[in-house]
């Protein structure tokens, strides 16, 4: 008797439990536990833009239920904030084939940061998404929301901020809201690396959103002066020239932060000086 051919989605799971176990299951496993990221009852939101590191997520999450002693349920949540007819469709087909139940919702999010006068309208539409999804997650009963960030961007994001933005900040696997009592956002893709991600897409023939916004289609966007890419280019250029732990480097730097060393720091909004312990030390 031959063997029952599998779904595309037994098979894209099959890859990530078996084929790539060890580059996104298990790092994923151990980011869910050692940043404590799911508690028995909690009820997340996860949500999913139609690229590939979100889609992935809500694959590892549905996995996760079916694996995991601590029960939880998800919603998984695609918000349509103007998407082309061509590109909500494949959101959709992408979640039929690997058998995500996803839940739409409508917003008008790209014409009102198209139309914006001041400011980045990428940085708008990234605020109102972020609203949008929480509200929409309170009204299903969700206590958390899930994002699709990874390691890649978690390391990105802490260059970025010191050579852009003068501050070491990094990116928290998990966090309170501050508009939305009770809601926390967590990110259990946080140890996963973007290459695996990308592998497995395509191993899977999976393709994916990129950035869907209507600004974009529409503009030739020059996307080699994106401050990302650049740091993209510099991470990559480093490790082959020779560093090939940089990329666990600047992540473990994050980790493992040495106030004593540092000559100012915020805590809590509130900024103090290496001052206040060393004229601490006299008295």
């Amino acid at each position: 008797m031959s063997e029952k051919k599998r779904t595309p989605a037994e098979v894209a799971v099959r890859s990530v439990l078996k084929k790539y176990r060890k580059d996104i299951w298990s790092p994923f496993m151990r980011g869910v536990t050692m940043y404590r990221l799911i508690s028995p009852g909690d009820k997340i939101g996860v949500c999913i833009s139609g690229g590939k590191d979100s889609m992935l997520l809500a694959l590892l999450m549905k996995q996760l239920q079916t694996h995991s002693e601590v029960p939880f349920e998800c919603e998984y949540i695609v918000m349509d904030p103007g998407y082309s007819e061509p590109n909500r469709r494949r959101i959709e087909e992408n979640a039929a084939r690997l058998e995500i139940p996803i839940r739409i919702f409508e917003t008008n999010i790209f014409n009102v940061s198209a139309n914006q006068t001041e400011g980045s309208p990428c940085y708008l539409c990234a605020r109102m998404r972020r609203g949008h999804l929480y509200s929409f997650a309170r009204e299903l009963g969700c206590n958390k929301i899930a994002l699709g960030h990874h390691f890649s961007d978690v390391i990105e994001t802490t260059l970025m901020g010191m050579l852009w933005g003068s501050q070491i900040q990094g990116m928290l696997p998990r966090l309170k809201s501050t508009n939305y009592d009770g809601m926390e956002l967590i990110r259990p893709m946080y140890r996963v690396h973007e290459d695996s991600i990308i592998a497995w897409a395509r191993y899977n023939d999976l393709h994916f959103l990129g950035c869907a916004c209507k600004m974009t289609e529409a503009a030739a966007v020059d996307e080699s002066a994106s401050k990302r890419r650049e740091i993209k280019a510099l991470i990559r250029r480093l490790r082959d020239e020779g560093n090939r732990d940089i990329e666990k480097n600047i992540f473990n730097s994050i980790h493992r932060a040495n106030v004593d060393t540092l000559v100012g720091y915020k805590l809590h909004d509130v900024e103090h000086s290496f001052l206040e312990r060393f004229d601490g030390e006299d008295e």
